[in-house]
């Protein structure tokens, strides 16, 4: 409970807003004159008597029903265990959907008078512009727990509830709804923010759960007693390796953003592939295992992975071998050639070097080649030699004997190749590789050795060997750039992956990577647009198109099937735009720029629109926002 001269408090600050716009600073929190200012700016006022939105609404309550049943059916029985905890202080447990609509509520609200108890009704909206600061509309507006109490209402009609409110989070990040514990001022209690917070996880794992259930799941925790208990991190993939999805403890676990989910690999994160965590499945189970993350840190990993996706790579003979190179196979010509070429010389111990510019997926093919190879059960070990500092880079390689130098582990450390050792291991941008550890590196691959620093005694290691660089390898051993004889032991085979702009196969691949992004839904690309993107010059290759088409699909709605001009980022579409008005510039005899066009192109727009600038910017297939900084610009004079 807040003490008399607390509640004397808000109110002046309450005042002060009203009077002169803005509270004292310190007189309340920052997060609640936020929310103060925009219930101001609704139009609300304190005192304000309620309007017909704000009571029971039996079509949105229908709508809303419908819409979130998944979400109604995982709730409910978090809910009914939310209550038990808190059935003595006579409060009600709320579920609200993502635009406050109250869907379902459990307990008693007779301590609660008629009116109070309408407000409390389902189909009710406790949605911000509407309530004011409440905690269900603050946690909406800010996606995060809050609680908000007696006189922190903004509406003084709301000064007899205590309510605190966490939101529900899909493993996409997206908003699902609300969970809230509203009750009578005086039998608050600080420790219900835990209580709804938690609760709160347990819906969003249970969600996380059921939508993954024919995928795979990865339960993480760093200990392997927490798998399974509210505090687990829950990461979703897809066949081959991305990261789909993660509840919040999954993400912080991982050490992932959502911009990261939907763009990022496993084995970008972990050092290990998605192969031999179901091949750790098939030979113990439910057992954990051990998770080394990039940074360095441990997690215990369980895998859960429907039957069908467990059994596939036991698939013996020829099929298995050509499986994973199959996989990323969308028919183009010249990466076809290269596959059968690799393909010829896997299990023979001839080292594999392969070039093309950044982007076109050079590690994908790398761990192709590992996973259709006899030795896909073992270690992939990948290192990008330009990413490590110089002087930690030997080290990393070939590891280091107790207290071989400052700062060093007093256990010491095995070093990347020898983690290597059964599998593969994988050199990215090798032509960045400082010369004096390619004579390190020269030895290892003619002896089969590992000494480590600060040790006399070799180790014997055994891998296969495959590289890639972006540049001209050969042309910089010729240039004295990259030792000659480390080339021609690096070089069994070259293969040359081409660049998305000389590719056969782009609408293939724009099928496959949708399909990789959501295999659930049937996406496809407008057709004239299609056109537009084929001809494109993608400098980032096909990393740079995957991740714009992934932010696509973010821009779609629920019942958007086809992704248009106005789904992509507006850098992309005003590269597209500019292509476009140049290859229609007749030249510079016809006097007419590039400036000229963009002009016409838009004054051509806004007439035919009627001024809307909203339809223009539909039509001319750029966002509202890069339409008027056209206009900011000086586009039209």
């Amino acid at each position: 409970m807040r003490s008399p001269s607390h509640v004397l408090a808000l109110r002046q600050a309450r005042q002060q807003l009203l009077d002169h716009g803005e509270c004292a600073t310190g007189a309340i929190s920052e997060r609640l004159a936020l929310s103060w200012r925009r219930s101001l700016a609704a139009g609300l006022s304190p005192t304000g008597r309620p309007t017909p939105l704000e009571h029971s609404n039996s079509t949105l309550l229908r709508q809303a029903l419908t819409q979130h049943q998944a979400l109604l059916a995982h709730s409910r029985p978090v809910m009914e265990y939310l209550l038990e905890q808190v059935r003595h202080r006579q409060s009600v447990v709320v579920l609200a959907d993502p635009r406050g609509i109250l869907m379902h509520t459990l307990g008693d609200p007779h301590f609660l008078s008629r009116a109070e108890r309408v407000a409390l009704a389902c189909g009710a909206s406790w949605h911000e512009d509407q309530r004011g600061t409440n905690a269900i509309g603050t946690a909406l507006a800010e996606r995060s727990a809050v609680q908000i109490h007696g006189a922190e209402h903004f509406l003084e009609r709301n000064g007899f509830l205590t309510c605190t409110a966490s939101p529900i989070l899909s493993g996409k990040g997206d908003l699902l709804g609300i969970l809230d514990i509203s009750g009578d001022h005086r039998s608050g209690s600080p420790h219900t923010l835990g209580l709804v917070s938690t609760a709160a996880r347990m819906i969003e794992n249970r969600l996380v759960v059921a939508g993954a259930r024919r995928g795979i799941r990865l339960h993480l925790h760093p200990q392997p007693e927490g798998i399974g208990t509210v505090a687990e991190g829950i990461v979703t993939l897809s066949e081959d390796g991305w990261i789909l999805g993660a509840n919040r403890a999954g993400l912080g676990l991982m050490q992932l953003t959502l911009s990261d989910v939907g763009a990022s690999l496993l084995e970008q994160v972990a050092d290990t592939s998605l192969q031999a965590l179901l091949g750790h499945q098939r030979r113990r189970g439910q057992l954990p295992m051990a998770l080394r993350l990039r940074n360095g840190a441990t997690l215990y990993a369980q895998v859960h992975a429907d039957a069908a996706t467990v059994s596939a790579p036991a698939r013996a003979g020829a099929e298995a071998q050509h499986d994973a190179l199959a996989a990323l196979d969308t028919g183009d010509t010249r990466w076809r050639a290269s596959a059968d070429k690799a393909r010829k010389v896997l299990d023979k111990g001839i080292p594999v070097l392969i070039q093309g510019e950044s982007g076109v997926g050079k590690e994908l093919f790398a761990r192709a080649l590992h996973d259709s190879s006899a030795r896909r059960h073992a270690p992939f070990v990948a290192i990008n030699c330009a990413a490590i500092a110089e002087n930690l880079i030997e080290a990393e390689l070939f590891g280091y004997a107790p207290g071989a130098f400052t700062g060093a582990r007093k256990e010491g450390a095995p070093g990347r190749l020898r983690e290597a050792d059964g599998g593969t291991l994988f050199l990215d941008e090798i032509g960045d590789m400082p010369l004096a550890l390619q004579t390190r590196l020269l030895r290892v691959l003619q002896e089969r050795k590992v000494t480590p620093v600060g040790s006399g005694r070799a180790v014997e290691v055994d891998f296969a060997l495959v590289c890639a660089t972006h540049c001209k390898l050969r042309e910089a051993a010729e240039a004295g750039r990259f030792r000659a004889d480390l080339y021609y032991r690096v070089n069994g085979l070259t293969v040359q992956l081409p660049a998305l702009r000389e590719r056969d196969d782009f609408v293939a691949l724009t099928r496959k990577l949708l399909r990789d992004l959501h295999p659930h839904a049937d996406l496809t690309v407008d057709g004239a647009l299609l056109a537009r993107l084929a001809a494109w010059h993608w400098p980032g290759n096909v990393r740079q198109y995957a991740n714009m088409l992934r932010t696509a699909c973010a821009m779609l709605e629920p019942y958007d099937a086809c992704i248009d001009w106005r789904h992509l980022p507006d850098d992309i579409t005003e590269a597209l735009l500019d292509d476009a008005v140049a290859a229609a510039t007749p030249g510079p005899e016809a006097f007419q720029s590039l400036d000229a066009l963009s002009r016409a192109a838009i004054q051509q727009a806004l007439e035919q629109s009627h001024g809307n600038v909203s339809s223009a910017a539909r039509a001319l297939g750029i966002s509202r926002q890069t339409l008027y900084r056209k206009l900011a610009a000086g586009a039209l004079h």
